[in-house]
């Protein structure tokens, strides 16, 4: 039986026989002040207990509950379960809820939580840096007051989240993905995500196809035109002409040959974090081949000079730094008017070995140096083209050098030509006499 209900029987039988007992011996109107005296300390009872608890209603902490007697020490007993298994439920909660906020804080990505109004209610630091709101500061403000972004504006009055919003000239200085996603009954989570880096890809892949397509275009075009006229039985062609026809079919043919291998060992490069063949490299011999291979290309228009200062060996891959070296070579070359000087150099400088091209060359303009390792970047369109080029020679020579712990330094003016230093580091050398280096 209920507890309540047995003390409540049990106290009404005590106040019957008190009654009957004080009734037998002094009237019947004794009896029933017994009966009220017994009521009336029960109510005494449960009416201290009511208080006690009713005060500590104004500040319910389990820690103070009040103690009780009888039936009062079981109903207390039970509230005290009650309330310990909810201290424990929220402690749970609150718990998982700093792990959830410790969770989002970690995020790479924006969160906003907003209400039906699109009032933030809460926001990780990622927010802060890629929409300037701020948890604590903008709490219970209209979102649209603080990304005022007409684009993002228009989305959020839309209520149609089903493609994200990029955004672009945001406060983190960089193009946003921005997704809202309704949840429960009446809130929204905005998230924002970085996209710089993938929309700078995405644009180099673009301007890649089509400078590749712009690349191929002109020797294709001119290799189907002799081919169709080639093919033209009516068009009666001397053997002078035929000869170059043919000539400059190949010509072209050995262009597109080269825009092929350069794009292939541009793939290779990239395709791989460093180096599988390193060895060290005597660079007197590497040097002289380097040489052999400069005055083949020039084929005696040029002065070609080589000035190995010192027998330090290089540690790399014979065939990425072959590739790379014979690039600067081939270019300061191509660049050089008949009757000019090339001059090819290998020497130790406070402590670092450099391997240098230079040219008294066409020269290049100082505000071109920064791109010239950008792929097909040409400071003159008509004159790379002209000289063999295929606009990939230096981001090949980029990338070997990258994947060497090396450093290029360019130093040209237009007119008076250039310098090409390819900088490798203490760690890249063997065999080292620092009293033989130059400073």
């Amino acid at each position: 039986m209920n507890p309540i209900w047995s003390s409540t029987i049990g106290v009404a039988i005590a106040a019957v026989i008190t009654g009957l007992m004080v009734g037998a011996f002094a009237g019947a109107t004794w009896a029933w002040v017994a009966v009220a005296g017994v009521l009336g300390l029960r109510l005494l009872y449960h009416s201290l207990h009511l208080a006690g608890l009713f005060r500590w209603l104004g500040d319910p902490q389990l820690r103070t509950l009040p103690g009780g007697s009888g039936v009062w020490e079981e109903v207390l007993a039970k509230l005290h379960g009650t309330l310990k298994t909810w201290e424990d439920e929220r402690d749970q909660l609150a718990r998982a809820l700093l792990r959830f906020r410790a969770a989002a804080q970690a995020l790479p990505d924006g969160v906003v939580i907003l209400d039906r109004d699109n009032h933030i209610e809460w926001a990780n630091a990622t927010a802060r840096r890629h929409l300037g709101v701020d948890a604590r500061r903008d709490a219970g403000r209209p979102v649209v007051n603080l990304v005022r972004h007409p684009d993002f504006v228009a989305y959020l009055r839309r209520s149609e989240y089903g493609a994200p919003l990029v955004l672009r000239a945001t406060r983190a200085d960089a193009v946003l993905s921005v997704r809202v996603i309704e949840f429960g009954a009446d809130r929204k989570l905005l998230s924002s995500r970085d996209i710089t880096i993938e929309e700078r890809l995405d644009t180099m892949r673009r301007d890649f196809v089509a400078n590749v397509s712009h690349e191929l275009k002109t020797p294709v075009t001119v290799l189907s035109g002799f081919v169709e006229t080639l093919a033209d039985g009516r068009v009666e062609l001397t053997t002078t002409q035929r000869r170059r026809f043919l000539g400059l079919m190949a010509e072209q043919g050995q262009r597109m040959q080269r825009l092929v291998d350069d794009l292939l060992t541009l793939s290779a490069l990239e395709s791989s974090e460093a180096p599988s063949d390193e060895q060290e490299i005597a660079m007197r011999p590497f040097c002289d081949r380097l040489l052999e291979e400069a005055r083949a290309l020039s084929a005696g228009r040029h002065r070609i000079e080589l000035e190995v200062q010192h027998d330090a060996l290089l540690i790399g891959s014979v065939a990425e730094l072959t590739s790379a070296f014979s690039n600067l070579v081939s270019n300061a070359i191509r660049y050089t008017p008949e009757g000019g000087t090339v001059r090819i150099v290998w020497r130790i400088k406070e402590g670092r070995g450099v391997f240098s091209v230079s040219d008294t060359g066409i020269g290049i303009d100082p505000r071109h140096i920064p791109r010239l390792t950008e792929r097909f970047y040409r400071v003159d369109q008509g004159r790379s083209r002209e000289t063999g080029g295929t606009g990939l020679g230096l981001a090949i020579v980029k990338h070997v050098l990258t994947r060497h712990e090396a450093t290029l330094e360019i130093a040209s003016d237009a007119g008076r030509g250039s310098t090409f230093n390819a900088i490798f580091p203490e760690p890249r050398l063997a065999r080292v006499d620092t009293t033989r280096a130059a400073a």
